[in-house]
């Protein structure tokens, strides 16, 4: 099974620098986040306690969830690890992303409070002890407000994250399990209602793609594209995004359970900003076909989408046909099909390895429908000759009509199997493949 392109690409991560500078910059982020988290987070409340028109979203069944006292601890510990994580870095750009991720769920967050307030509906009952205490001085500054989405949940996924990918042997599934008490103690300490919890976990989530821990940031280097195809299709999934966001905002008003359309709204979204200029890194596809844990959280509508499309088109056609000298071309193969060859070139920047694929794979990633990068497909083209040299390959995307044609047709004239690409198109029309070649790759193979 592939591993997670963020461990993957360690060896592409900055070396460690002197310690005392990592800690020099942690302390310079705490110096700010520390403040701006009560001043802003204070602000909301206070603007919240002002109105008196804030609402809830509760289910009838979450007023049957016990209080547990003593769960205030597990809560209260996120403020440990918060500090802590920062200081658990190797370098300073890893010290800047994480506090990029914590900055990220801070200002969405409040924006969100201070846009639409919720109240909770708990009363908490007399406590005692340290679990007094600590209830105490959380409602000296905590008031029944700030709800959806939970920073706390959002916060709680940033440093479940990144303290994941530095523990081993008996502390990783000791780890995971404090976590898990983090996130339940917000409702068994009565803080937060269920919707929260999916709505905190989805901006967290968001957090840890807009900021990674190794490769590109999704913003960085993006400049609005100038290819008409492209801006149409940026605005036919922004538009998408605002229905999806729509009908989310009236849900709230009447099923709770509607907020769901949230997560396609950001993922059609996300989408949108590929097209618009950002690209395939927004995909965040290493080169073994991997995806990120966060991409592959916060893309699955679009990706179910993905694939549904992929059966609609396919069903009828074979998986995979053959081409010339143990070269194949496909749609996205399934694990079994892929270790049927020796070599997936895999061009498709949606979608991941399937899990249990184990033979060799290649992954340059281009965006579907867009005449690709002239580079990366002469790349994928020098990339098929060199590796039929090692056995059978399949080259893929998730149809297997347009970006893969295109790699293949342009091995076929390259390597003289095609002297131009009409002919080449009717090779692999012939091998039973439909073919719709984009306009860039017909004028650099002519």
């Amino acid at each position: 099974m592939p591993t997670d392109p963020e461990a993957s690409q360690s060896a592409a991560t900055i070396a460690a620098e002197p310690y005392s500078r990592v800690v020099v910059r942690a302390a310079l982020w705490l110096a700010f986040l520390a403040p701006f988290f009560y001043l802003t987070y204070g602000f909301a409340n206070w603007l919240a306690s002002r109105r008196d028109d804030v609402g809830s979203i509760v289910f009838s069944w979450e007023h049957n969830i016990p209080f547990v006292a003593w769960t205030i601890v597990p809560y209260w510990s996120i403020n440990l690890f918060y500090g802590l994580s920062l200081l658990l870095n190797d370098n300073r750009q890893g010290v800047d992303r994480l506090a990029g991720r914590f900055l990220t769920a801070q200002i969405v967050a409040v924006t969100c409070f201070i846009l639409f307030p919720l109240t909770a509906t708990f009363v908490r009952p007399q406590t005692t002890g340290l679990p007094g205490f600590m209830f105490a001085v959380l409602g000296g500054f905590d008031k029944p407000f700030n709800q959806a989405p939970s920073l706390h949940i959002a916060l709680l996924v940033i440093i479940w994250d990144h303290w994941r990918h530095r523990l081993g042997g008996f502390l990783l599934p000791l780890w995971h399990g404090w976590c898990f008490l983090i996130g339940a103690s917000v409702l068994t300490t009565w803080q937060h209602h269920f919707i929260d919890i999916p709505t905190g976990a989805l901006l967290g989530f968001f957090a840890l793609w807009l900021f990674p821990r190794s490769g590109e940031l999704p913003f960085s280097g993006t400049r609005l594209t100038s290819d008409a195809k492209a801006r149409r299709l940026a605005l036919f999934y922004a538009l998408g995004a605002i229905v999806a966001l729509a009908g989310a905002a009236l849900g709230a008003f009447f099923f709770a359970v509607a907020l769901v359309l949230l997560w396609p709204a950001l993922a059609l979204a996300i989408v949108a900003f590929a097209y618009a200029g950002a690209g395939a890194k927004v995909f965040q596809k290493s080169a073994d076909g991997s995806i990120t844990l966060a991409s592959r959280i916060l893309l699955l509508p679009y990706r179910l989408g993905a694939r549904t499309n992929i059966w609609a088109w396919t069903r009828h056609l074979s998986p995979q046909v053959a081409v010339a000298d143990g070269v194949f071309l496909g749609r996205f193969p399934t694990a079994s099909e892929a270790n049927s060859f020796g070599t997936v070139i895999d061009l498709a920047a949606e979608l991941g390895r399937p899990a249990g694929a184990t033979c060799r794979w290649i992954s340059l990633p281009m965006v579907d429908l867009l005449p690709p990068p002239v580079m990366t497909q002469q790349q994928a083209a020098d990339a098929l000759e060199s590796a039929r040299r090692h056995g059978t390959v399949l080259v893929c995307c998730a149809l297997g009509f347009q970006r893969s044609a295109g790699v293949v047709a342009e091995w076929l004239v390259a390597t003289g199997r095609a002297k131009t690409l009409a002919l080449a198109r009717e090779m692999l029309t012939t091998a039973g493949r439909p073919v719709h070649l984009a306009e860039a790759t017909e004028r650099a193979a002519s």
